[in-house]
């Protein structure tokens, strides 16, 4: 077998896990699933699941280092040019809870809703870091630290994805991201 078709059957195995895992917090909440559920709803055997992760609190936060993944890659791909290219995570954070709204609502259950929320807001505080160290290169100085920034910017958007996912996310992610960036650049400027 190529090392193709072994870590396309990898990856498959792994979005079977995450999706098996999701649907079954949806039904149980994620204290009432075990390891087996998991297996067993993914039709994967235990050997299989422990050869790709450590137990399911590791399956749940693989799913969040590859959101971490794909929003570094977008920002490195397509760093900002000017102020009005900044915040670029937002529409595609907006994208991707709308693509996976059910393994949102799945991670953010009772239980683990705290930590998972801790986990966006520092992955967002560190895209936040780096766009604003890109802006500050050419910008004049600036009398609001640097952090202050980041914290303002992020538990806003952390704010407005809660309210937007839990209201079903009947706003366009495009649109939630437009009234986003205006209201945070303004913010931003004010600062200033």
């Amino acid at each position: 077998m190529t090392k193709g078709a072994v870590d396309r059957r990898s990856a498959r195995t792994r979005q079977s896990l995450h999706d098996a895992l999701y649907s079954l917090i949806l039904e149980k909440g994620y204290d009432g699933v075990s390891i087996n559920d998991v297996c067993a709803a993914a039709n994967i055997s235990r050997s299989t699941f422990y050869a790709h992760y450590a137990n399911k609190d590791d399956l749940k936060r693989s799913g969040l280092d590859k959101l971490r993944q794909t929003l570094a890659h977008q920002q490195c791909s397509d760093s900002p040019a000017s102020k009005h290219d900044s915040l670029k995570f937002s529409l595609a954070m907006f994208e991707h809870a709308r693509d996976h709204i059910g393994h949102y609502r799945a991670l953010a259950d009772d239980r683990s809703r705290d930590v998972v929320l801790g986990y966006l807001r520092g992955m967002l505080a560190d895209l936040v870091r780096r766009e604003l160290s890109f802006q500050s290169k050419d910008a004049a100085p600036d009398t609001v630290p640097p952090e202050f920034k980041v914290q303002f910017v992020v538990g806003a958007f952390m704010a407005v994805l809660v309210w937007w996912l839990d209201g079903g996310a009947e706003l366009p992610p495009c649109e939630a991201d437009a009234i986003f960036r205006r209201l945070a650049e303004k913010g931003l400027d004010k600062g200033c």
